[in-house]
């Protein structure tokens, strides 16, 4: 039962509004660090914070306003001069915005947040009068304690989620949702005079508005914010296609009542082109109003490497671009945590301390760079450091140490395979354990992410020189690109990502490598797997084409029977049944149903090596 009666809604656009201020503050705080003397940056930061203190005292969250007072006063004496902006006094400032951020959460419940840490606010009242905090020394984080959520499928059972790990330094987020305004009051505390302050806001090229959608499980939020010329678009389409409906409706009356002529015909198949024009743009309309620009995704990191780096003791630097860039909202909330495993692996493993960079001949600061860009119909965000780089051998020999690998199958492995190695359930670097890294988990949980997003992922480092981390994604879920093929007289859709070439297959092409059918492709062998062997059927003619698919680290061919084509397909869940390798389903052109192939379930199956069939076979039915 929520303890603010009546004012639920006041209640959630306050918090809605405010995450999205907190998450600006906490990015600001991070560059006045870097800027010490900039008054406009400290001025906005000082608005941003002095708006969610007031909407919080409108809803008489006293806890809130505390703090928040408080933590103005801090800002007030950097403003006026009075007090000098060091790293320590910037962590007590960003220990308040996490307590506020925590206070959003319990919000978020419907209940009233308890008052604020006693020793935050003593260490605030300290550095007001004067008595600064001391320096900590650099040390890996103390063991966070676990926390009751979901493990993903590919972790081990005896290995916690990884995101656990990191709760010591990063403080959970209360949910990321966005309307068009908020109560624009801002109430006093203490003595502080009453003052109306509308909430600082960034210029928009189009007004926007908020879309409530049903949820439907999985903590994502229900609230999109969406261009309203969007919205004016998606009405323009359907009042166009309402005007060729009725056009098409009079035409079959028409037709039913014998008027067969020609122009009457060329009148139908115009107004069925017209139709088909339409519906294709009102698809791509509807799908904009899903298309979030990835920056506020990418706002939440700076503060994240910041914090992680003073407590590890190294200098770094990280730099945002491409934040314009749009991607499906769903997507957007499900790269969150990919996102910030990266992050955090770049801060912790990739980079080197200030003193080895100086050893090395390298600048005392690191860079880290996260950008993001549309390439074709793909969205291309890419983690960059000037790091230590990766040494495929040492890998290598990692996994064999750890047993993830033979040595036989390691010393087989090319460089770029080697680096795939990060992947492996249980791999780690690390010969120590701690709060950051070290159990082998983040990067296994990363590449499923990424791959339950029909994506890619791929890794290039130079020893020495640094580390780029390349994840290739679809501009949307909703509408799947797909190639529809055919297997024992049945057609099926695979997503068109994996998908490199068609090839046709050549029995006399076919050599045996260890007992399994491969076929080599411009010098590279690729083993050869039957879609029917796959899903567990008996072939019933010999394989013609073969589709050769990229699958994380694997490249293989998939023979099949024949292929019908290129198709953007929406797919639809089975209701009640989950049949191992289906993602789903989807109606072709002549309204019969298409299944769509989950492959990397497929290739799991029997150890990753369903599939396969002898090569007589291959060639003899």
């Amino acid at each position: 039962m929520s303890e603010f009666g009546g004012m639920e809604e006041l209640l959630q656009d306050f918090l809605m509004e405010s995450n999205d201020l907190l998450s600006d503050v906490d990015n600001k705080l991070v560059e006045l660090e870097k800027r010490p003397e900039d008054r406009a940056l400290l001025n906005d930061i000082f608005r941003g914070f002095h708006t969610i203190k007031g909407g919080a005292g409108f809803l008489n969250v006293a806890p809130m306003v505390t703090l928040c007072h408080r933590t103005e006063n801090l800002f007030d004496k950097l403003r006026n001069a009075e007090l000098q902006l060091n790293p320590e006094v910037m962590d007590v400032i960003l220990d308040a915005t996490a307590t506020v951020r925590d206070m959003f959460g319990t919000l978020g419940q419907g209940l009233m947040p308890k008052d604020a840490d006693g020793g935050l606010l003593t260490t605030l009242d300290a550095v007001l009068s004067g008595r600064m905090p001391q320096a900590p020394a650099p040390q890996a984080a103390p063991a966070a304690p676990a926390a009751a959520a979901p493990a993903p499928a590919a972790r081990q059972s005896n290995e916690p989620d990884w995101n656990t790990l990191y709760q010591a330094v990063v403080p959970a987020a209360a949910p990321d949702r966005t309307v068009v305004e908020a109560p624009a009051v801002v109430v006093a505390a203490e003595s502080e005079p009453v003052t109306a302050v509308a909430p600082p806001r960034a210029p928009a090229p189009a007004k926007t508005t908020s879309v409530t959608k049903s949820a439907s499980g999985g903590g994502h939020e229900n609230t999109i914010r969406i261009d309203t010329n969007r919205l004016d678009m998606v009405l323009n389409l359907s009042g166009e296609i309402g005007l060729t409906k009725n056009r098409l409706t009079t035409l079959r009356t028409e037709i039913l009542q014998g008027n067969n002529d020609s122009n009457t015909l060329r009148s139908l198949d115009e107004a069925i082109s017209q139709l088909d024009l339409l519906v294709g743009d009102l698809q791509n309309a509807v799908m904009k109003t899903r298309m979030q620009p990835i920056g506020r995704l990418f706002q939440k990191y700076p503060r994240l490497a910041r914090d992680l780096a003073r407590q590890l003791g190294k200098d770094v630097e990280l730099v945002l671009s491409g934040e314009e860039t749009e991607l499906d909202k769903t997507m957007i909330e499900d790269l969150n945590d990919p996102l910030v495993h990266l992050v955090r692996n770049a801060v912790d493993h990739g980079v080197e301390s200030t003193a080895e960079r100086i050893t090395a001949g390298k600048k005392p600061q690191s860079l880290i760079q996260l950008t993001a860009e549309q390439v074709g119909d793909h969205i291309l965000i890419e983690i960059t450091d000037d790091g230590r780089g990766m040494n495929a051998d040492a890998l290598r020999r990692k996994a064999v140490e750890k047993g993830l690998i033979d040595a036989e199958a390691a010393n087989a492995l090319d460089e770029k395979q080697c680096l795939q190695l990060i992947f492996l359930p249980g791999f780690s670097t690390k010969d120590q354990i701690s709060s950051v890294s070290g159990r082998g988990v983040g990067m296994d949980v990363v590449r499923t992410n990424i791959q339950k997003l029909n994506g890619r992922i791929d890794i290039n480092s130079i020893p020495g020189e640094g580390t780029r981390i390349s994840i290739s994604l679809p501009l949307t879920l909703a509408i799947l690109p797909v190639l529809v093929v055919r297997a024992c007289n049945q057609p099926f859709a695979v997503p068109l990502a994996m998908v490199r070439e068609i090839i046709t297959i050549d029995p006399e092409a076919i050599q045996e490598v260890s007992g399994n059918p491969t076929i080599v492709v411009r010098d590279e062998i690729l083993p050869l797997k039957t879609l029917a062997g796959l899903l567990g059927w008996a072939p019933t003619q010999k394989p013609g084409f073969g589709v050769l698919m990229q699958s994380a680290e694997r490249s293989f061919i998939l023979a099949i029977d024949s292929f019908v084509g290129r198709d953007d397909v929406v797919i639809k869940p089975l209701q009640n049944i989950r049949p191992k390798g289906v993602a789903g389903a989807t109606l072709s052109g002549d309204g019969s149903v298409v299944l769509v192939l989950d492959m990397e379930d497929l290739l799991t199956a029997k150890d990753g090596m369903g599939g396969v069939v002898k090569t007589s076979e291959l060639i003899t039915i």
